[in-house]
């Protein structure tokens, strides 16, 4: 294994609230049977587990991961005062700032800390055309990329010499423009990095080959193009994925075992294509969501809720449960929801410090207990 200089993370964001109790499913728990008399997956629908608890069928791909010690799963995570509004709740999960609201993103402040001078302009690539407010920070370049095979700028310029020159006037453009002024100075080198970070992506397909055959939805195609990137060796160190929604309050089952199908089945093919290409030592997988669902069901889906379960995932990984899965006993409901008894802070220091090197006190504003998930020997 490589220095931490040379670790990667794969962020995979479940957006709309995953389902915990179907996800990491306590089939025979008389709770779990009693509240959800209509949305429950039973002892033959689940993937057997161990302590008790059942994968939800579309799962198979992180389970055969974790039967190879290559999966923590993070139960009951977490943070005060749970709030059952997506955009805010995201917030505090981007912003690491539960109590009030953040300008600054929890990897953005990271992406500063690792590149101080801004100098490499594609240090953090978000596959999305929206940019998560985890990755913004004032200083901290990231490079989004909605298709990578057809990224670039000015791609409807038809001849090269046409596109190139004016690609020219571009940068002649943004450099006059330095000196004039803090905005203009940030404006210029806003534009000059996004120049330099095109030129560099438009080149990483070219770099790829693969055996792996990834799926045709849209995660599986930005678990590719995180291959892509990763193996290019352009110098990434943070790619970001999207996948959802998972806001089940209607057609559940069918719709989180869709949804389920394709991460888990990008984090697979993901997987095994790194690990072809001898480079999956040094990458790790966090996989997340903004909450959890309610204990009872609506009658056909559930609920915004809280207490929600985590993944880290790769080699590098000390497989297995940690913290605790939240109780479904009444009294230890919180309005109706599971408890939290794990921080989400803890997740990220030990990702922080652990993994990437980066003091994580000023990013997660405390100390935090960190899980020892991860084998750095």
């Amino acid at each position: 294994m490589g220095d931490a200089k040379n670790r990667k993370l794969v962020v995979v964001q479940l957006s709309g609230g995953n389902d915990y109790l179907n996800c990491v499913v306590p089939y025979d728990n008389p709770r779990y049977i009693d509240n959800r008399p209509n949305v429950r997956l039973s002892e033959d629908q689940i993937i057997p587990f161990d302590n008790g608890y059942g994968l939800n069928p579309s799962m198979q791909p992180v389970k055969d991961l974790y039967d190879e010690g290559k999966v923590a799963i993070i139960h009951g995570v977490g943070y005060p005062q749970p709030n059952r509004s997506h955009f805010r709740s995201m917030d505090i999960w981007h912003t690491a700032e539960p109590t009030k609201v953040g300008d600054k993103g929890w990897l953005g402040q990271a992406i500063r800390d690792m590149t101080p001078d801004g100098d490499n302009v594609v240090i953090a690539v978000n596959f999305a055309a929206a940019l998560p407010r985890a990755l913004v920070t004032l200083g901290a370049p990231v490079a989004s990329v909605t298709d990578l095979d057809n990224y670039g700028l000015l791609n409807h310029i038809d001849t090269a010499a046409q596109r190139s020159q004016a690609l020219d006037a571009f940068r002649d453009m943004y450099s006059r423009a330095l000196g004039n002024g803090p905005v203009m100075d940030y404006l210029s080198k806003t534009g000059l990095d996004a120049l330099r970070g095109a030129d560099i992506l438009r080149s990483v397909p070219q770099k790829y080959a693969s055996t792996v055959q990834y799926g045709s939805n849209p995660f599986a195609k930005s678990a590719k193009s995180a291959a892509q990137v990763l193996l290019a060796d352009v110098g990434t160190r943070i790619c970001y994925t999207q996948h959802g929604s998972f806001d089940t309050h209607t057609n559940e089952v069918a719709l989180q075992a869709k949804l389920w199908d394709d991460v888990a089945g990008g984090i697979r093919d993901l997987h095994t294509d790194l690990k072809t290409h001898d480079a999956s030592d040094d990458v790790l997988i966090f996989v997340f969501s903004e909450f959890g669902r309610r204990v009872k069901d609506n009658g056909n889906g559930t609920d915004h809720g809280s207490g929600g379960v985590a993944f880290l995932i790769g080699d590098r990984v000390k497989g297995g449960h940690y913290s605790e899965y939240p109780s479904l006993d009444d009294d230890k409901l919180v309005e109706g929801d599971l408890a939290f008894n794990l921080d989400f802070r803890s997740v990220y220091t030990e990702i922080l410090e652990d993994w990437m090197a980066v003091e994580a006190k000023p990013i997660v504003n405390g100390t935090y207990e960190k899980l020892g998930c991860l084998n750095l020997n």
